[in-house]
């Protein structure tokens, strides 16, 4: 599954550095993860790094993006090729 940045963001900027895949951006007012670029950092990290620095912990699991987790490996590959 993807992840999912909800309206409790703060907008302070700690997970966008740590996204290995590129996949957080600046919304308006909240940031926002691209459910196609987001891999949970399966591939790159054991646990998704955004959800580790979100002192808000307003990151969760986006229920429209169920992937398990070598689909969500081959869209890790896919993105790094």
């Amino acid at each position: 599954m993807a992840l999912m940045i909800n309206d409790n963001c703060t907008a302070c900027d700690a997970c966008k550095p740590v996204c290995p895949n590129d996949a957080i951006s600046d919304g308006s007012p909240i940031y926002v993860i691209d459910p196609n670029r987001c891999t949970e950092c399966v591939g790159a990290e054991d646990e998704p790094q955004c959800k580790l620095v979100c002192p808000a912990d307003c990151i969760l699991v986006d229920p429209e993006f169920e992937e398990t987790p070598e689909q969500l490996q081959a869209k890790y590959q896919s993105l790094h090729e």
